[in-house]
């Protein structure tokens, strides 16, 4: 099939929307599919037999677009659907292929060619406003309960990422055009460029333990209650952070002055997919301390892979995929991460990593990717 794919992000960028948009890109031209990308004039250029990128204009001159809703996402969305409704008209295409926001632009369009539509949701978008504390405005939550309920109704098939996201466009649709693709895809290659190798902090001792944790600083992945977690570990305890922005770090930093474990903590920034492995490899312990939210994590995932014991809240975001058996769930409190980190260094980690990985394998594939990828398509209709 000829497939018009819309993602409203800065593609590609290394988080969560923009690497399971990948995935599914990946997945598709697998399949023989072609893909025309309409995305963000922002982001690196990736390789993919089958994949063409258009990119929408940007006549303010935006250099980076930050996580959740914002008013430059505002801005390149319009731009974005400019760009999308010219190939969509004067173009032959067999799917509309939307994630996020861009699945309104799919109802708009489909008045004009009545050609099939896969909603890719990767969240609650009212959710969103939420987590992100975007707005309290009545006016405008009501706005989004009704975009979701109209998407949802408009397309043909839904992918969700999740179990609690799958009962809740459940609700609004019903479960008949829904299909569950985890994030569980790692694979990162077809993504250009030559990072260099990122250099290892230095251990005090021998007897050091490394604690990492990798993706964005917002607010509700819980980084304050990891670093006060840190606060209650002995002084051999490191932790090494990955990702978020300038002013972010900044704000972390000040914090952990104010609990004195600054020396313990080395701030890696934003690194790209291919240096992550190193980094995973000489951790000790791997944390995902979120604190809200009903979304998984997409680093879970390669967190479970990994063979690296994993410390993670235990709240809905995590423990409809997450268990006992396979990571150590603690409440979302800092003497109870710490006390989970500390179990994770013990011989309980060890056990639950290798139990991990057995999980993946029995149920993480290539293979078992795309035949999700296929079956959402043959609910569209679109595919014969």
């Amino acid at each position: 099939m000829k497939i018009l794919m819309l993602a409203p992000q800065p593609f590609f960028s290394p988080r969560g929307t923009p690497f399971s948009e990948f995935h599914r890109i990946k997945s598709l031209c697998r399949q023989g599919h072609q893909v025309d990308l309409i995305t963000y004039p922002i982001g690196q250029n990736i390789d993919i037999e089958g994949l063409t990128i258009y990119r929408c204009l940007n006549p303010f001159g935006f250099k980076k677009v930050r996580t959740g809703p914002s008013i430059t996402k505002l801005i390149l969305d319009f731009f974005l659907f400019m760009t999308a409704t010219r190939h969509f008209l004067f173009k032959r295409y067999d799917l509309i292929h939307t994630h996020e926001e861009a699945a309104l632009f799919a109802v708009i369009l489909r008045k004009f060619k009545r050609i099939p539509h896969l909603y890719d949701m990767h969240s609650s978008l009212v959710q969103q406003m939420d987590n992100f504390q975007t707005t309290k405005s009545s006016a405008i939550l009501c706005f989004f309960h009704w975009f979701e309920r109209k998407v949802l109704k408009d397309a043909a098939s839904v992918i969700v990422i999740c179990k609690t996201l799958h009962t809740h466009a459940a609700e609004l649709c019903g479960a008949e055009k829904l299909t569950i693709i985890e994030n569980f895809a790692d694979d990162t290659s077809g993504v250009t460029g030559n990072a260099l190798p990122v250099p290892m902090p230095s251990r005090l001792s021998k007897k050091d333990k490394i604690i990492l944790y990798t993706g964005t600083l917002e607010t509700y992945q819980g980084i304050p209650l990891l670093l006060e977690a840190l606060s209650h570990l002995p002084n051999e305890v490191q932790l090494w952070l990955v990702g978020g922005q300038a002013e972010q770090i900044d704000t972390l930093k000040e914090i952990s002055q104010k609990l004195k474990v600054t020396e313990r903590i080395h701030f890696f920034g934003q690194l790209a997919p291919e240096q992550l492995p190193p980094l995973i490899k000489n951790a000790d312990v791997l944390v995902s301390p979120r604190s809200c939210g009903t979304n998984i994590p997409l680093k879970v995932y390669s967190y479970l892979k990994s063979g690296k014991p994993l410390v993670a809240t235990d709240i809905l975001s995590h423990t409809q995929t997450l268990t006992a058996d396979i990571a150590i769930l603690v409440k979302p409190k800092a003497q109870d991460m710490a006390q989970g980190i500390l179990l994770a260094i013990s011989p309980k980690g060890q056990k639950t990593a290798a139990a991990a990985a057995q999980f993946c394998q029995n149920n993480y594939s290539v293979e078992r990717y795309d035949e999700l990828v296929k079956k959402a398509l043959h609910q569209t209709g679109a595919l014969t």
